[in-house]
């Protein structure tokens, strides 16, 4: 089986070929255009620009293939939760329908959350996840969340959230620390690379309540530090840890109510170098390879293939 996947997320266009019997993927994608100082696009500036590019992007894919897709599968929302929407995610799957029903190929709809999570078991060679119940951490500059997976009938698997952030995202608190130091968006790659240069220890007590956590805190605190003239190097070190402390305390909690079962990271954020080294180590948590931890449609196009 072959699967085309489409994913049209906040703020990348993304496209992605696989072909089940080789395991071969082709993916490919694009990042939405944010004017220097920002830190977000608005749902309408983010439909034109997946307009503009994911034409170009699936005639990319299949340049490098003569393989065609027995089924297409897309993101049509953020996440599986009832209410679930975004307008952006209309782009892809008005996109897909079209190629579905010119090709008379089955179209089939899942979350982006969903995409995110398959492409780390894809990624990581952990498809036998699948077959049980496990985890899910997705954290990006849209969302923070522990979701519970399950294998379902039809859908492949069900994720049902657990915990998340009560206000700011881990992504979003990165860009705007980014941002005040001057970084480009997103800054989350940045963020990493100038934190490294800090050795700097801090004690950190972020706010988790019943398992949720708050992140506004680490933004102010971060500002706090730049007012006083500390070095951005630490800047960025105190906020990647901040984030890393507030997870770890999120992950104590279920795994007391869940305890033994597998832990999957998901989202943008996980690219993080000291996120993937802590909790590799403490928790022998599953990340994303290749460079697929971003938003992508590879684990889309994986799903339509099971």
């Amino acid at each position: 089986m072959t699967a085309l996947g489409i994913d049209t997320s906040n703020y990348t266009t993304s496209a992605a070929l696989y072909h089940g019997e080789t395991d071969q993927m082709i993916s490919c994608r694009r990042l939405l255009q944010v004017k220097a100082g920002e830190v977000g696009l608005r749902q309408s500036e983010a439909v034109f620009q997946h307009t503009q590019a994911l034409p170009g992007l699936i005639k990319e894919v299949f340049s490098q293939t003569s393989l065609r897709p027995g089924q297409i599968a897309v993101s049509v929302s953020p996440c599986d939760h009832e209410g679930s929407y975004m307008p952006c995610f209309t782009v892809g799957r008005g996109t897909a329908d079209s190629i579905g029903a010119a090709m008379g190929v089955p179209v089939r709809y899942f979350s982006h959350q969903a995409g995110h999570i398959a492409a780390v078991l894809w990624s990581a060679k952990r498809a036998d996840l699948l077959e049980r119940p496990f985890l899910a951490f997705h954290v990006s500059g849209g969302t923070t969340e522990a979701v519970y997976v399950r294998p379902c009938a039809g859908r492949i698997f069900t994720a049902e959230k657990k915990a998340g952030s009560l206000d700011l995202k881990a992504g979003q608190a990165i860009d705007r620390v980014g941002r005040m130091l001057g970084l480009p968006f997103p800054a989350g790659a940045a963020l990493d690379a100038l934190s490294r240069e800090s050795d700097s220890s801090f004690h950190i007590r972020p706010s988790v309540k019943n398992g949720c956590c708050s992140l506004s805190g680490v933004q102010n605190q971060c500002e706090a530090m730049f007012k006083a003239g500390q070095p951005p190097a630490d800047i960025a070190r105190y906020c990647i840890l901040y984030i890393c402390r507030a997870l770890e305390e999120m992950t104590d909690a279920l795994q007391k109510e869940y305890k033994d079962l597998p832990l999957v990271f998901s989202g943008g954020v996980t690219s993080n170098t000291l996120l993937r080294e802590r909790f590799s180590a403490r928790y022998g948590a599953v990340f994303a390879e290749n460079g697929l931890a971003s938003d992508n449609a590879a684990g889309l196009a994986f799903l339509g293939t099971l």
